[in-house]
C-alpha cells in the first residue's frame, strides 16, 4: 500500500503492508522517540498526534494516516522546545519511558488555547501512565507551558 502523509511537518511517502502499525512505521524511519509500552493502547507511551488528535500509535494502522498530518515527539520537541525545557525545569521526566507520550499530550492540550486548570490538566493526561513521578512534576511541567 502506498502511504503519503505529513510527518513532523514534512511530506512522507512509503510503501508498506496495510497491516503495519503507525508505531512500527515511525520507528522504522529512525524516529525512536515514540515508545512501545503496553502494545494495547492503554499506557500512552506511543502517543502521537494525527491531525492534532492524540492517538495510540501501537494500535493505529498506518494506512489510517493516509493524507493526514502526523507529529511524533521528535517533531513536537523541535517545534515546541519550551515544552522540553519545562519538563527539565520542573523535573517532569524521570526514567523517560512515558516522557514522549507526555510531551505529545502536553502539545495537544496546549493547542486547545488556554489553561484548563489543574484538575482538567490531570484528567487530560490520565491516559499516560508513569511509574516514577507520581504525576505532580509532570502536571507542573505541562501547566508551566499553558497560556492563561
Amino acid at each position: 500500500m502506498r502511504l503519503a502523509f505529513l510527518l513532523n511537518g514534512e511530506q512522507f511517502e512509503t510503501e508498506a503492508p496495510g497491516s503495519v502499525l503507525l508505531l512500527d512505521l515511525i520507528r522504522g524511519c529512525g524516529l525512536w522517540g515514540t515508545r512501545e509500552g503496553c502494545g494495547v493502547g492503554v499506557c500512552g507511551a506511543c502517543t502521537v498526534l494525527v491531525d492534532g488528535d492524540p492517538v495510540s500509535s501501537c494500535i493505529y494502522l498506518a494506512g489510517c494516516a493516509l493524507g493526514t498530518e502526523v507529529w511524533t515527539v521528535e517533531g513536537v520537541a523541535r517545534r515546541e522546545p519550551d515544552l522540553v525545557e519545562a519538563f527539565i525545569e520542573h523535573e517532569g521526566l524521570q526514567c523517560g519511558a512515558c516522557t514522549p507520550g507526555q510531551l505529545v499530550m502536553a502539545a495537544a492540550l496546549r493547542a486547545r488555547g488556554k489553561d484548563p486548570g489543574e484538575a482538567a490538566t490531570r484528567e487530560f493526561l490520565a491516559g499516560n501512565l508513569c511509574r516514577c513521578t507520581g504525576y505532580r512534576s509532570i502536571v507542573e511541567s505541562v501547566r508551566a507551558t499553558l497560556g492563561s
